[in-house]
C-alpha cells in the first residue's frame, strides 16, 4: 500500500489520518493471524505455544528430567520469548497439560491443573511444577540438526526456530482454535495412528482423493470416549472442503433401571449437565424422572445417575430428549484454517493439508539428512589431516617446538587446510598414542559408509520416502493409541413437545350454548349440573386427557383446536371461545371432541351426509380453524363422533319424521374433508322448509345397548332388535314405533 508522506517547514514527516489508521489496521491484522491465532501447518503450534515448548527443553525439562516450578517456565517465556502477559501464557501451558483439552498433552503437570468441570480451576503457577511429556520429542527431537530456520527473539539477544520440525502433523492430532481478525480457525484432534496411517497412504499414492484417506482417518477423535453420531456424507464434506460441524453424544447404559452417563462431549462439564436437568425437574419439564445424581469418583470420572419414574418411562426417549435440550449432545463448528508454508492463512480439504505436511516432513528431514553428511564431510576432512600428522608425527613435533607460526609452516608442508591445521594443532598429547592411527582409521572408514549411505538417500526420492515412511511407522508404535470416540450411527435427538411433558391426567371440556368453554379435572364430573351465566346453560361435553388438544367444530362446518390443559377451570364459569379464535361472523360452536391422533370421528349433517375421518386431521394452529365438513344448503352441523376400530360397529340414524336406519360403519367413506356421502334418505325441500332432517346420530357396537327417549318414554334396543331397521346406506329406513317418532335424544350404554 503506498503512502502519500510530505514533509512540512520544521522537517516533521505528515501523513493523512485515513491512510495512517488503514496502514497500521492491516498490520495488526496480520500480526494477529501470523503470529498470535492460527496454528502453523508445520509444527500444529500457535506463537505462544512453540515459545513455551522451546523454553521448556532450553531449561532441560525433557520427560525423564525433574519437575520445576512452572513460574520458572513461564519467566523464561515472557523474558526471553514472549513479552505479553504471564497470565495469558500460563493459560496456554495449562491447556497443553490437561488431557481432556488435549488428545496428546505436551506438558506433564505436577499439582492442580483444573479439571473436566472446570478446566479454568487450575492453581497459579507459583504452585505448580511441569516438565515436557514424551510426545513432546516428536516436535524437538530434530531440532539441532539444522533442519529448520532461526530468527531473532524480540529483543535481538537471543535466536528462536520459526518453527520446530514435527516428525508427524501435530495439527491434526491435537487441532486447536482461535480467533484472528476476519477469520477464526477450529481444529479437531485426531487419533495418531489414524493420521500417521493416512499420511503413509498418501505418501506411497500421491494421486489418492479424501475418499481413499477416510479410510484410514475415520473421523475425528476427542479426548473424551462420547460418540460422533455426524452421517458419514456430513464427515466426507467435512474433510473436502475443510469446513463443516460435527455432533458428539454422550455415552449412557442402563443399570437396575437407572440411566447412568458415563462419557460426556469433549469439553462439556458434568457439573453444567447435571444443573441443565435439574433446571428441567424444577420448572416441571421433566415429569418422567424423579432423581438425579452424581456418582463421579476416581475410579469413574463421570457417572451421572438419572432415575426414571418408572419402569414404563422409554430411556431412549427420554435421553433422545436431554440430548436435545442440554450438553449431553454437542454440535462442534470444524474449520481447517492455518498458516501454510508459504506463511498465508488458509482453509485446506484433508488431502491438501496432509500433502502440504508431507512436503514439509519431506524438506525436514532433506535438511536433517544434508546437515548431517556436512558434518561428515567435515569431519573426514579434519580426520585426514590428523593422519597425516600421524605419519609424520616427529616432522610435526619438530616443526611445533622450532616455528614461530607452526600453522602455516604445517599448511604448507604437508599441503593442509588450515581447519586441518588448527585440528593438529588443538591435539591433545594423550592422543598421540600408537593406537590412534588405528582409531582414526576405523572413524573414517565407518563415516564413509555412512557418508554414502546419505548421499545415496539425498539423491533418490525413493529412498528418502521409504526413510519417512519407517520413521512415521515407528512414531506410530512409539506413541499412538486406541480411538477414544466411537464413530456410530444414531436416532438423531428431538425433545419432547409440551403435551408429551405434561402429565396426563383425566380431563373433561365443557361447551355451553353460547360459547363458553372450560375443562374440569377427572371424568365424573357433570357438566349439565355446573353453574352457567344467566341465559346460557350446558350443550356438549368430552373427556379425554390434558396432553390432548380440545376440537371444536362450529355450525359452519369449520374445526378449531385447543390445548386442553389451556383452558380455564371449570372451577369458575369459564371464557368465550372467540376469546381465543376467531370463527366467521355470525358461526356459533355445535360440539367438542377429544382423543388420539389415529383416532376415527364420524362427521355429519342433518342433511343426512356424512364421511369418517381422523382426529389427526381435524387439528389446526391457526385461530380461524379449518373448514373440514361442507354443509349442503340450509343444513347444520351435528355433534361430531368418536368411533372404534371394529368392523361391526353399526351407524343409527334417526330422522325427525321417526324413520331410523341401521347400516355398517364401513359403508362410509374416509376422508380428510367434504360433504360426505349420503347417510339416510331424506326427500329434498328448499332450505326454508326443512321438512325432514336428522335428529339423532350414533355408532352402535355388537354389544351396545340403543336407547331412544321420546318425551317421558324410552325404549331400550339391542343390536339384535335392529334387525327390522337395517339396510343399505342411504335408504329411507323404517318407522319407529308409535309414541317414538319424536325423538328427543338417544343414548349408547347410557352414555349420551
Amino acid at each position: 500500500m503506498t503512502q502519500n508522506i510530505t514533509i512540512n517547514e520544521d522537517g516533521v514527516e505528515q501523513i493523512a489520518l485515513g491512510t495512517y489508521s488503514r496502514q497500521a489496521y492491516l498490520n495488526y491484522s496480520m500480526y494477529v493471524i501470523n503470529d498470535r491465532a492460527l496454528p502453523h501447518i508445520g509444527d500444529g503450534l500457535k506463537p505462544v505455544q512453540r515459545r513455551i515448548i522451546y523454553a521448556m527443553s532450553e531449561l532441560g525439562l525433557k520427560s525423564t528430567a525433574k519437575f520445576k516450578k512452572s513460574a520458572r517456565t513461564i519467566g523464561d517465556v515472557i523474558g526471553k520469548f514472549h513479552p505479553h502477559g504471564d497470565s495469558a501464557c500460563y493459560e496456554a501451558m495449562v491447556l497443553m497439560a490437561q488431557d481432556f483439552s488435549y488428545r496428546y498433552p505436551l506438558v506433564d503437570g505436577q499439582g492442580n491443573w483444573g479439571s473436566p468441570d472446570d478446566p479454568k480451576s487450575f492453581a497459579a503457577m507459583r504452585y505448580t511444577e511441569s516438565k515436557l511429556r514424551r510426545y513432546a520429542e516428536l516436535l524437538l527431537s530434530e531440532l539441532e540438526q539444522g533442519t529448520v530456520d532461526w530468527k531473532p527473539n524480540f529483543d535481538g539477544t537471543l535466536e528462536e526456530p520459526h518453527i520446530l520440525p514435527a516428525r508427524l502433523p501435530n495439527v491434526l492430532l491435537n487441532g486447536g482454535s482461535g480467533i484472528a481478525v476476519g477469520m477464526a480457525t477450529d481444529i479437531p484432534p485426531h487419533n495418531l495412528r489414524e493420521v500417521a496411517s493416512a499420511c503413509i497412504h498418501l505418501l506411497e499414492n500421491p494421486a489418492a482423493t479424501v475418499t481413499d484417506l477416510m479410510t484410514h482417518i475415520k473421523g475425528p477423535d476427542f479426548p473424551t470416549a462420547a460418540e460422533i453420531i455426524s452421517p458419514r456424507d456430513d464427515i466426507i464434506s467435512l474433510y473436502e472442503t475443510g469446513k463443516g460441524s460435527i455432533k458428539a453424544r454422550a455415552v449412557y447404559h442402563v443399570e437396575d433401571g437407572e440411566v447412568v452417563v458415563t462419557a460426556l462431549p469433549y469439553q462439556v462439564s458434568g457439573a453444567k449437565v447435571l444443573e441443565q436437568i435439574a433446571a428441567q425437574m424444577q420448572k416441571k419439564k421433566l415429569p418422567m424422572v424423579v432423581d438425579l445424581r452424581d456418582e463421579s469418583d476416581h475410579e469413574n470420572p463421570t457417572r451421572i445417575v438419572i432415575v426414571p419414574r418408572s419402569n414404563r418411562i422409554d430411556v431412549d426417549a427420554l435421553m433422545l430428549h436431554l440430548f436435545a435440550s442440554t450438553d449431553l449432545e454437542r454440535n462442534y463448528r470444524v474449520n481447517f484454517n492455518m498458516i501454510g508454508t508459504n506463511g498465508r492463512p488458509q482453509v485446506k480439504d484433508l488431502r491438501s493439508l496432509l500433502k502440504e505436511w508431507l512436503a514439509f516432513r519431506t524438506e525436514t528431514v532433506r535438511r536433517r539428512l544434508q546437515n548431517r553428511l556436512d558434518r561428515i564431510l567435515q569431519r573426514l576432512h579434519i580426520l585426514e589431516g590428523l593422519l597425516i600428522a600421524f605419519l609424520n608425527i616427529d616432522e610435526v613435533i619438530h616443526i611445533i617446538r622450532t616455528e614461530e607460526k607452526p600453522k602455516a609452516v604445517l599448511m604448507e608442508r604437508f599441503s593442509l587446510s588450515e581447519i586441518q591445521a588448527e585440528a593438529i594443532l588443538e591435539l591433545k598429547l594423550r592422543h598421540l598414542a600408537r593406537l590412534e592411527e588405528m582409531r582414526i582409521k576405523a572413524e573414517q572408514s565407518e563415516l564413509d559408509a555412512e557418508r554414502e549411505s546419505l548421499e545415496q538417500t539425498l539423491a533418490s526420492a525413493a529412498r528418502l520416502k521409504t526413510l519417512i515412511r519407517k520413521e512415521i511407522t515407528q512414531d506410530a508404535e512409539a506413541f499412538g493409541d486406541d480411538r477414544c470416540s466411537a464413530i456410530v450411527t444414531r436416532e438423531e435427538a428431538q425433545a419432547f413437545s409440551e403435551t408429551e411433558l405434561m402429565s396426563t391426567e383425566p380431563l373433561t371440556v365443557v361447551l355451553s350454548e353460547r360459547g363458553w368453554v372450560r375443562a374440569a379435572k377427572g371424568h365424573e364430573v357433570d357438566p349439565a349440573g355446573l353453574q352457567y351465566k344467566s341465559g346460557d346453560g350446558f350443550k356438549f361435553a368430552a373427556k379425554g386427557r390434558s396432553n390432548q388438544n380440545a376440537i371444536f367444530i362450529d355450525s359452519t362446518g369449520r374445526t378449531y383446536s385447543l390445548p386442553s390443559h389451556t383452558l380455564p377451570s371449570a372451577r369458575g364459569q369459564g371464557e368465550p371461545l372467540t376469546g381465543r379464535l376467531t370463527p366467521e361472523s355470525g358461526a356459533s360452536f355445535e360440539g367438542v371432541l377429544m382423543g388420539e391422533e389415529k383416532q376415527k370421528v364420524l362427521l355429519a349433517s342433518d342433511a343426512g351426509y356424512g364421511f369418517v375421518t381422523s382426529v389427526a386431521d381435524l387439528q389446526s394452529k391457526n385461530k380461524s380453524g379449518k373448514s373440514v365438513l361442507k354443509l349442503p344448503s340450509g343444513s347444520r352441523v351435528l355433534p361430531p363422533l368418536l368411533i372404534g376400530d371394529s368392523e361391526q360397529d353399526q351407524v343409527v340414524a334417526i330422522s325427525n319424521e321417526g324413520r331410523m336406519l341401521s347400516f355398517p360403519l364401513s359403508e362410509l367413506p374416509e376422508l380428510p374433508r367434504g360433504k360426505g356421502n349420503k347417510i339416510i334418505s331424506i326427500p329434498s325441500a328448499r332450505a326454508s322448509e326443512r321438512l325432514e332432517y336428522i335428529v339423532a346420530l350414533c355408532v352402535l357396537g355388537s354389544a351396545d345397548v340403543l336407547t331412544i327417549h321420546a318425551g317421558r318414554r324410552y325404549l331400550n334396543m339391542k343390536s339384535a332388535d335392529l334387525e327390522h331397521y337395517r339396510g343399505e346406506r342411504g335408504r329411507r329406513g323404517n318407522k319407529l314405533p308409535r309414541g317414538f317418532q319424536n325423538v328427543d335424544r338417544v343414548e349408547v350404554n347410557g352414555v349420551s
